[in-house]
Formats: C-alpha cells, structure tokens, sequence
C-alpha cells in the first residue's frame, strides 16, 4: 500500500498541533506502509520519502488561501502512482480532492479543526476565508473518509457539514511519544528563563491566536495569587492586530505584578519538556479544540492540567483526575476568565493535589495514547476504504 501524506507542517517546520500529530504518525505509519509525505517547503526537495511543494512566484503577494490552492495543485501533480491519499487540514485537503478525480484513488481526509468554527479566521485570511471554507466544504463532503482527532470533534465535523454521511466519519485520537515528553529533572531552562524556583508558575505554551484563547489567560491572571509566576512560550501570532493586543495585555499584567515570563519564540522540543516538568499547573484556555495534543504533552511531563471544557479536551483531561475543566461560554468571558484563576489558584496553593493530578495525567497519556496505536487505527481505515471500493 503506497500512501500519500499531505501537510502543510513537517520538521522542522512545525508549529502547530497538527504539525505534531502528522510528525509521529508518519513514524510510526512507516513501519505499517509505503508513505510519501507531500508538505510545504522548498518546491521541488526530496528528502527520505518528504517532498516539499511551494506556491507558483506569481502569488507571493496573493492572498494566502491562493497561495494554498497553488501547493495544492502542485501536490496533486506529484500523487500519481499511490492508492491512497491522506489529507490533513484544509491547506492540503483541495490537494486530496483532486488527487481522488484525476487519479480515481480513494481520499482520507483528517480534520484538525474547522473552519466554521473559526470565524476569527477571517481577521487573518480576508476573502480567502471565503475559499478556505469551501476547500474544506468541498474535501470533506465528497472525501471517503474522514478522520475526527476526537468524539467531540466528530459531533462538530457531523453539525457543520450535515450532508455527510456519518458512517464515513471515524474517531482516531491524537497521540504522546511519551518517550520523548517525560519528566526531566533538570532546571537549565527554568535558569536562563530567569524562572524564580522557589515560587510556583502557571505555563501556557501554544500560538497567539484566537483560537487559543491567551487573552483571556492574560485577563486571567489578574486574579492569579502574588506568588504565583506565569510563563508564557507565546509565539506564531496569526495577526498584527492579535500580537499588539498580546503584547499590551502582557505589559497591563507586568505593572501590576513580578514574576510574568514571556518567551516570545517558540522553544526547541527539550526545552519545553523541562518547563512542562516543573510547572504547578499547565493552562489551555482554548476557546475551541479538536483535542489539544499540548494538553498530553504536559501529562505526558507530569504537570496537572487546567483547561477550558471545549471541543476534545475532556476526552483528555479527566476532571478531578489529571486537572480542572473550566466551562466556555461565549457570552460570558469573565466567568470564564474567573474560573481560569480559580483553578490555577486551587492546584498551585495545593501542591498535593497537583502532585497527584500529575503522576495520574502521566499514566493516562501512557496507557491511552500511544502513537503505535493511532497509527494501527489509521491503516485499518485505509485498509477499509481500499476493500470497500
């Protein structure tokens, strides 16, 4: 079987959660099958099985979702001789669609987010909102399956778009290379941060989108006890206009206390796992997730987790087990924001609790979610789609 692999992200060029999922999965699906990962890169490259694709120069100054369109038939060109081809978000999934016409070869599409769900995309993408969500309109409805990271993504995936037949729809959760995301004892990182040992930290590691919801994290805060430290691995912001309102929430924080840290770059995989071990209580205040592989990353180190009840992440974290859910309303921010602070201020004044919620999340992410696993789930599916046609 000869899998074709679309992404936009793959190292080193990661950033984002699906970036991460797509890494791991072609690790382990390689041990399984044939796979030839298509991303975007420099056009033309091949290394160890990765082309890289890149938009035509006469776009450069194009509207991303063009630029998009354009990876994508470039991708689409080189898919011929595979059976089956595997599309991740909607910056590759046009690719699979096409590659599905031309080639008459089945389409497996994964869903990581949705863009219905992320009308904050049009303060990035302009009219190329527009063309994003019928790229991901037309790949979904017509895709022979498609892959939901999560329970609660699937009853979104089937909301949004109710033409599509459910039976096509299959769950296969993220995973943790617990291997790699492990507790570590030491404190290099915590020293060059200029991280005060001594006193507890909240950690928010992720993008500066909407999506993520660091501004009410920020708000939050506020209300954070004195000794309390946040560390903030913020970077990618989607927008000028989210970056300044970033940078002005963080400045308001650091007039009225010490102790806020922010790493304005997005830190080697390492380095992150060290904060991730040390922190009193990781954070993700998501205000929409498919499932949030950070939240694994941080149980997989050990941290306990306190997270918006959103989309895919009490599939992951289990309240009063390996943290605190927050409920998401929209109408009502400063709920949210108050119930952020609140459990931050639980588990970082009772060390005990957030000890134990800890060693739990870590034999959670161990026992449950195995990458080896995710990938035996994938290859059943291709291994249905292909009997089936």
């Amino acid at each position: 079987m000869k899998v074709g692999l679309l992404t936009r992200e793959y190292p080193p060029d990661v950033y984002g959660g699906a970036g991460v999922h797509v890494e791991f999965l072609v690790r382990e699906l390689r041990a399984l099958a044939e796979v030839e990962v298509h991303c975007w890169g420099a056009g033309g490259t091949a290394r160890d099985g990765v082309h890289g694709h890149r938009h035509d120069s006469a776009l450069t100054d194009a509207n991303e979702a063009l630029r998009a369109f354009s990876v994508d038939l470039s991708m689409a060109a080189a898919l011929e001789g595979c059976d089956l081809v595997h599309s991740h978000t909607w910056y590759t999934s046009l690719a699979g669609h096409v590659a599905k016409l031309l080639y008459g070869i089945p389409h497996v599409m994964t869903a990581h987010s949705l863009e219905p769900l992320r009308p904050w995309k049009a303060e990035q993408l302009g009219g190329g909102y527009a063309l994003s969500g019928w790229a991901e309109r037309t790949a979904i409805e017509s895709a022979d399956a498609v892959v939901a990271v999560s329970h609660g993504m699937r009853a979104d995936i089937l909301s949004s778009y109710p033409a599509l037949d459910p039976d096509r729809v299959r769950v296969v959760h993220n995973g943790i290379d617990t291997s790699l995301y492990r507790p570590d004892p030491g404190t290099e990182v915590l020293e060059r941060v200029g991280i005060d040992q001594e006193r507890p930290y909240a950690l928010f590691v992720g993008r500066i989108t909407r999506q993520k919801g660091v501004p009410h994290l920020l708000r939050a805060a506020r209300r954070l006890d004195p000794s309390t430290q946040l560390v903030l691995c913020a970077g990618a912001p989607d927008t000028p206009e989210i970056e300044r309102e970033f940078r002005e929430l963080v400045h308001e924080l650091r007039r009225t206390r010490d102790g806020v840290h922010w790493i304005e770059r997005m830190l080697p995989r390492p380095d992150v796992v060290q904060l991730l071990t040390h922190a009193a209580v990781f954070v993700c205040p998501s205000v929409y997730e498919p499932l949030g592989i950070v939240n694994l990353e941080a149980m997989a180190c050990g941290a306990p987790v306190v997270a918006s009840a959103v989309g895919g992440i009490p599939e992951v974290v289990e309240h009063g087990g390996t943290g605190l859910l927050v409920p998401y309303e929209e109408s009502d921010p400063e709920a949210f924001e108050a119930g952020l602070a609140d459990g931050i201020n639980r588990l970082t004044g009772d060390r005990r609790t957030g000890l134990r919620m800890g060693v739990a999340g870590r034999e959670r992410a161990v026992r449950e979610f195995g990458w080896d696993a995710v990938a035996r789930r994938t290859v059943q599916v291709y291994e249905e789609i292909l009997k089936s046609g």
